[in-house]
């Protein structure tokens, strides 16, 4: 008798699955929640009941309206957080396998997915798992949780180092196409290869396969389970194509809108000038500047920072570099950061902006002082 085997959640992920495992002969019923009813209708007669949802919420939700059969095993699939995948895993017992996968669609598709799985029953689901792709045993479902975390935070910092590439390759006038084919044989290859259609343009339309939304997801389960900054979350979460959208277009969006660098420019004409106008251009009035300055604290108002400069350039101005290093943007705020290498001094200004209706401004700045002897 073939192994029966239930598929709850239909989005794009439990859709494929659905089909990848039917085409391996094995029977399949499936659930979603869009298409009404109880999930025990599909459940009922199953020996493996595959997870495929969104979140750990939506989990709980529908082991809430499931009772398995006798010598059922529950496969979670879903990504959720690692103390979520423990909960779950004391709630069902020794019948429940975390199994959280690597990879998109596609993979599904071809039976190439990681199959992270947890739990004393992966051996009776080996096959069902082995349909999908190859399985990697883990210890606990907190363990194979969090590996899909950090897994997935690794591939949402090869999307902003793929944005931040594009970006500079534009910057220089270089061909995008040209640009994808040298990248393509970089530490980037697989990335760019996969998601090319949404790089280059050459389809409009081409449907997600892992959305920006659930990436985002995923971002901030990491960061709250670890407490640990990880700004891609906010990246992710403020993405102008939307969270419906596939990731592979996180990597074509700026990654800082030219209006919140402005004030950082004007910050730098004026030390390149040493004309205290750029400087209102870039301060609020209100900004206050800080740092340690021959051994003690300093605090300036703005009119107390611009005066220290003469209106003309520094001598040495033709051996000085400015460099802004990073910006961050948090909705109405910012952070930034900006290292300058004035002759035996090294400065990193750290700076609070602040979008003001339309136009951003350098709110405050505090600095460091590196002197070379």
């Amino acid at each position: 008798m073939s192994t029966r085997v239930a598929v709850v959640g239909l989005g794009r992920m439990g859709t494929a699955m659905e089909s990848r495992l039917r085409e391996k002969t094995y029977e399949v019923a499936g659930w979603s929640r869009r298409h009404g009813g109880s999930p025990q209708t599909a459940v009922a007669d199953a020996d493996v009941v595959v997870l495929a949802l969104f979140d750990g919420h939506a989990c709980a939700q529908v082991l809430d309206q499931i009772t398995l059969k006798s010598g059922a095993v529950l496969v979670n699939t879903s990504t959720i957080a690692p103390d979520e995948a423990a909960a779950l895993s004391e709630r069902v017992g020794p019948a429940y396998v975390h199994a959280p996968v690597l990879g998109s669609v596609p993979a599904v598709a071809d039976g190439s997915l990681t199959v992270l799985a947890a739990g004393a029953e992966v051996a009776r689901v080996r096959g069902v798992l082995t349909a999908l792709g190859d399985v990697v045993e883990v210890a606990e479902a907190a363990t194979a949780a969090a590996l899909k975390l950090v897994a997935n935070s690794s591939l949402a910092g090869a999307l902003l180092a793929l944005r931040d590439s594009l970006q500079q390759a534009d910057a220089l006038g270089l061909p995008r196409s040209d640009t994808l084919d040298v990248l393509a044989r970089g530490p980037l290859g697989g990335l760019v290869s996969r998601k090319r259609p949404f790089l280059d343009g050459t389809d409009s339309s081409p449907a997600a396969q892992f959305t920006i939304g659930a990436l985002a997801k995923d971002a901030t389960l990491l960061a709250d389970a670890t407490q640990v900054p990880f700004p891609t979350a906010d990246v992710l979460g403020n993405s102008q194509a939307g969270p419906d959208a596939d990731i592979g277009l996180v990597a074509t969006e700026a990654s800082v809108d030219d209006a919140v660098l402005r004030p950082l420019r004007a910050y730098v004409e004026g030390h390149a000038t040493g004309d205290p106008t750029h400087f209102g251009d870039a301060f609020l009035p209100s900004a206050h500047i800080e740092g340690l300055r021959d051994d003690g604290f300093v605090t300036w108002t703005l009119d107390e920072y611009v005066g220290l400069f003469p209106g003309r350039p520094a001598a040495d101005e033709s051996t000085r570099r400015r460099r802004i290093d990073s910006v961050q943007v948090h909705g109405t705020v910012a952070t930034a950061s900006m290292t300058l290498w004035h002759g035996t001094d090294t400065f990193t200004d750290v700076f609070l902006l602040v979008d003001t209706g339309g136009r951003w401004w350098i709110a405050n700045k505090a600095y460091h002082r590196d002197r070379t002897p």
